[in-house]
């Protein structure tokens, strides 16, 4: 395992005066020599013997200057340069700046694609790309990043084939693991994201299938997003650590049941909402009942035998469980 370490380059303004004074002193020589050699020419005469080596010199000179200008390094904020020297790691710069530093350093590195031109979508888009890209860059972004993975079918704890998504915030927090430890390490998030969400999926289930409370305070998919989402993050982490990835937050983005069994469900679901909506209706409608036979008997308004009392219940019980409104039968001679 490869660790990043820290150096610190040369200021570029001064490099920046030199690397002119190096162009000029060029030009100074290549114009000198050439304004001697056609005077000689047009007077007939024999050129200067200095004429030659100073144009050698002012060629030098130049190319010492175009090797110069190619160690200049700028950084933004949230940029950090991977330095290599002919295949060794020499360092990574992390401070933003206008720097110059050894004009030998690589550019890119490696054959997978360059850092911006990796969409991090995945699936196919992004295999893509990789192929096509010639080369990582040494210049990485450390600034925060978001996955958008693709909705993926899987199977959950209990076995029922879901469709599932996620994103997940990340950003590149060890650089030189990123970039020698792994292939490609924007490929590699988006690869280990969809296993570790295959992963998290399988362990819970959709939903409560039961109704005992052992059943009811088990994490699920849909109940407990919080946990879930903690449980897919911590999984992330522990997968992305050797690419030198740090995960900042990871959320489920799409949660349903796969559409081979989604009207099964959604009828199970239905059900149990009409059941859970008529028990909230008896347990209404018997205290309402309760009530009421008690209020009548305490306050001597009438006074009910067992058989008054079961017929009123069962008046009251279908007025307040019925679903249309009832129709009273209005008896003007005797309550028998």
């Amino acid at each position: 395992m490869t660790s990043e370490k820290l150096i610190k380059a040369k200021s570029g303004w001064a490099m920046l005066a030199i690397t002119v004074l190096v162009f000029v002193a060029s030009c100074a020589g290549l114009v000198w020599s050439i304004v001697l050699l056609v005077s000689a020419d047009d007077a007939g005469l024999e050129a200067p013997e200095f004429a030659g080596p100073l144009m050698f010199v002012g060629f030098l000179l130049l190319a010492l200057g175009f090797i110069l200008s190619s160690g200049f390094i700028a950084l933004q904020p949230g940029e950090a340069k991977v330095c290599l020297l002919f295949g060794n790691y020499i360092g990574t710069i992390r401070e933003s700046g206008f720097y110059w530093a050894n004009p030998f350093y690589s550019r890119k590195m490696g054959e997978s694609g360059p850092d911006e031109e990796i969409t991090e979508e995945g699936g196919k888009k992004g295999a893509l790309a990789v192929k096509a890209a010639a080369g990582i860059s040494t210049k990485v972004s450390l600034r925060a990043r978001t996955h958008n993975g693709e909705r993926i079918k899987v199977n959950d704890k209990q076995g029922n084939p879901i469709e599932i998504a996620t994103v997940v915030v990340w950003r590149v927090s060890d650089t030189a693991k990123a970039l020698f430890d792994v292939d490609n390490y924007i490929s590699y998030v988006s690869m280990q994201t969809e296993t570790a969400l295959r992963h998290v999926a399988s362990i819970y289930a959709y939903d409560h299938m039961e109704d005992d409370d052992a059943a009811n305070t088990s994490i699920t998919l849909r109940s407990n997003i919080e946990e879930v989402s903690n449980s897919l993050k911590e999984e992330l982490g522990l997968r992305l650590a050797p690419a030198g990835v740090e995960v900042d937050d990871a959320r489920l983005t799409h949660l349903a049941y796969a559409p081979e069994i989604a009207p099964a469900m959604l009828r199970r679901q239905q059900a149990e909402a009409i059941i859970a909506a008529r028990k909230k209706i008896v347990e209404g409608a018997v205290s309402m009942v309760d009530m009421a036979l008690s209020e009548l008997s305490d306050g001597g308004i009438v006074d009910f035998d067992e058989d008054r009392k079961a017929t009123m219940a069962s008046n009251l019980m279908v007025v307040l469980c019925g679903e249309s409104e009832a129709q009273p039968v209005l008896n003007t001679g005797s309550l028998y």
